[in-house]
């Protein structure tokens, strides 16, 4: 079984969606090739700001702080029940195309899933940037990466190609949101789903039965 998955490195959800996914195939016995997809939530965001997640979210929502805020406290419950620790009064917001850059480099050695989850740590647990190159370079390098691999990707435009074509992809298949899980390129999966639900759906995809194939869509 094949599973490509669309993700921001800066998609709260997307953490959480990874973790769930994991704790289900722990329960299932099934051969899985997992390959990460790039998306950018927000492609034009910069490199670096001032602003705070809670800033951020009552802008573009247009809410109060107080109601940013308690987004977020939300978020790290749900960040909680997935086994996660989420610090997202101290994120380093930024623009997340390097990273996916980056995550391409890994999984031309064989580092995807390492790359995607230390990048997700980083961001989300750590309070590191995904965004500024030294800091991508140590993500890199603590995953076996060679630095100078990194800085040589980092200096060029190396990967550029791939990120916009998983974005033209998942444009073309009209996904409007991430994460979101296509199984063997005929099935998508929206949303960071609960682990029981990735069970239920996985293993009927693995005996050939796709009647009811119905994620959560509250997820």
């Amino acid at each position: 079984m094949r599973i490509d998955i669309w993700s921001d490195v800066a998609c709260p959800w997307c953490y959480v969606g990874k973790r769930n996914l994991e704790t289900a195939l722990g329960e299932l016995d099934l051969e899985v090739d997992i390959r990460w997809r790039a998306y950018e939530l927000d492609p034009e965001a910069p490199t670096t700001t001032s602003l705070s997640m809670a800033e951020v979210l009552s802008r573009k929502y247009g809410v109060s702080l107080e109601e940013a805020a308690t987004m977020n406290a939300n978020m790290t419950r749900v960040a909680e029940r997935a086994g996660l620790e989420y610090h997202l009064d101290d994120l380093k917001l930024g623009n997340s195309f390097d990273a996916h850059r980056l995550a391409k480099l890994a999984e031309e050695h064989g580092l995807g899933d390492e790359a995607a989850e230390a990048l997700f740590s980083a961001y989300f647990t750590q309070g590191r940037s995904i965004a500024a190159h030294d800091s991508l370079i140590e993500i890199g390098t603590s995953i076996g990466l060679e630095r100078e691999a990194i800085e040589a990707m980092l200096a060029s435009d190396a990967f550029a190609d791939e990120v916009r074509g998983d974005e033209a992809l998942a444009a073309e298949a009209g996904f409007n949101g991430v994460p979101t899980f296509v199984v063997d390129g005929s099935f998508a999966i929206p949303g960071a789903q609960p682990a029981d639900t990735f069970v239920r759906l996985l293993g009927k995809m693995a005996s050939g039965d796709t009647s009811d194939f119905t994620p959560d869509e509250s997820a």
